[in-house]
């Protein structure tokens, strides 16, 4: 007798209610973990807020929208509230992408794409490290599902939202333009660009994409330091083999972040074929051939071109792959048939809690853990007593608040996001920074740096851009959890301002 599991039959007859338990389940979890087991933040999430923290227009970093946004996240919610941020963004996406399967595959399909999406570890285990990528994720992904009704389905207003849709990519990042450049190909390639410029529709749209983009390209007219790909670094044979080598690398990270995915298909499928198991049957509609040719495209073209750009720009993290990834596991859905044979229920479904679980379950373990095993992780800087220690003492000594820090850039960012008086971060004295070197002469600052000796001897870089730095004694800092860990010891150095006229030298 044909037996049927709950979680199978709740995919066959509430396909959203699946899909929102799984979204909630690992949004929630995403927010709770960084917030309640890292004392400072992942990645680069501390420089993304300090870049923001002056609301540039742009920089050698690319648009500005994902900075301000961090910064205003930051300022509402503190932490809790960039992590909440970045999982809003996973929400969208995963809204984008059902919304897209639902009209291509129906619901059912849909969702069994979206449950796929957790074993692909770079569109889920990164999120907490906000950033350009992972707020061009769900912009990237309404693209998609726009130009779909707008090209696909004759659908005339959703040329108006796909234009608002590559206007705000172009305000996130040159990467998300690049992704947009896919779509003309797209509709180029397949046939259909002869019937979509018979109409003004995406004319005006484009139009409209634009203007939205203008205040920044008049930006970057001015300043004329957009960052792109340093192709001209070709030219010589060490620099290609480089790029090659970067590009394997992030190639094996994508071919790992689909772990998780194949362990899912495989038990699925029963492709071991180590017992016989009962299956059951999930059937859809025919998917149109425009509809598989779209969703082969964007599956396969986006991350053959963000790894290749990515490589020749030194990015290798694998959070800039997020974007590029999002109809990797409808693909597989569409790829696997119009009667979908499901077996190992049980064990199908104990898998897929583990993948969703297991990741922000680990990352709070390693958090706890690593500190016993000599391993430093960035999550365990104790940021906020560092933050504060310096602050007051460039207010007691100078009697004003510290509105610049400078210095290595990880420490210089965690101060400027956790001193009260949230300081800027002085990077170099490049025009298109909102610090330059002569606010520092104004208002002093403070440089920070990891010491490596008890002198708290700069580095050379930070001696070369301050000859007239005095290192102060070097300053240790107690973490949560000591363990195994050496001393968390950083050099420090105060510029004092400049005294106003008349007033007797500090």
């Amino acid at each position: 007798m044909l037996t049927v599991s709950l979680f199978i039959e709740l995919i066959r007859t509430r396909p959203r209610f699946i899909f929102w338990l799984a979204v909630s389940i690992q949004a929630l979890l995403w927010t709770l973990v960084p917030w309640l087991f890292y004392v400072a933040p992942p990645g680069d999430v501390a420089d993304v807020i300090a870049i923001g923290h002056g609301f540039p227009f742009g920089g050698e970093l690319g648009p500005p929208l994902a900075y301000w946004a961090a910064e205003i996240a930051f300022h509402i919610g503190g932490l809790l509230g960039v992590y909440a941020l970045s999982q809003l963004c996973l929400i969208v996406t995963l809204c984008a992408v059902f919304s897209l399967g639902t009209l291509i595959v129906g619901a059912h399909h849909a969702v069994l794409a979206i449950l796929l999406m957790a074993g692909i570890t770079a569109l889920g285990a990164p999120t907490p490290d906000f950033g350009p990528a992972i707020l061009s994720m769900p912009v990237w992904a309404l693209a998609l599902l726009h130009f779909y009704r707008a090209a696909g389905l004759g659908q005339p207003a959703a040329w108006y939202a796909l234009a608002i849709d590559i206007g705000v990519l172009g305000l996130i990042s040159y990467q998300g333009l690049m992704l947009a450049a896919l779509l003309p190909l797209f509709a180029l390639l397949s046939g259909r660009m002869a019937t979509i410029v018979r109409t003004m529709h995406p004319l005006i749209a484009g139009v409209l994409a634009v203007l939205i983009l203008f205040p920044h390209l008049v930006w970057v007219d001015q300043v004329g330091n957009a960052k792109v790909p340093a192709f001209a670094a070709l030219a010589s044979r060490e620099a290609l083999v480089g790029t090659l080598t970067a590009w394997g690398r992030l190639a094996a990270i994508l071919a790992l972040s689909y772990a998780g995915l194949l362990i899912l298909i495989v038990i699925a499928t029963n492709a071991t074929r180590v017992r016989r198991a009962q299956s059951i049957v999930i059937r859809r509609p025919v998917v149109d051939p425009f509809a598989r040719r779209f969703v082969y495209f964007f599956a396969l073209v986006p991350p053959l071109l963000v790894t290749l750009v990515s490589a020749l720009s030194g990015q290798t993290s694998p959070v800039v792959l997020s974007p590029a990834l999002v109809l990797s596991a409808l693909a597989l859905v569409i790829a696997a048939g119009d009667n979908l044979a499901l077996h190992h229920q049980r064990l199908l479904a104990t898998a897929w809690a583990l993948l969703l679980l297991l990741p922000p379950l680990l990352a709070a373990f390693a958090a706890l853990i690593t500190p016993w095993t000599g391993i430093e992780l960035r999550i365990t800087q104790p940021a906020p007593a560092m933050a504060r220690y310096l602050a007051e003492n460039f207010e007691r000594r100078t009697g004003r608040p510290l509105t610049i820090v400078g210095g290595q850039t990880r420490l210089a960012s965690l101060v400027a996001m956790f001193a009260p008086s949230r300081p800027s971060i002085f990077i170099d004295n490049n025009v298109t920074r909102t610090i330059r070197r002569d606010d520092i002469v104004e208002k002093g600052a403070v440089i920070v740096w990891p010491a490596t000796d008890a002198a708290g001897t700069p580095p050379p870089d930070i001696k070369a851009q301050f000859p007239d730095l005095v290192p102060e004694v070097p300053r240790v800092f107690e973490r949560m959890i000591e363990g195994r860990l050496m001393p968390f010891r950083i050099g420090w150095a105060m510029l004092r301002p400049r005294a106003p006229e008349g007033a007797p030298a500090q």
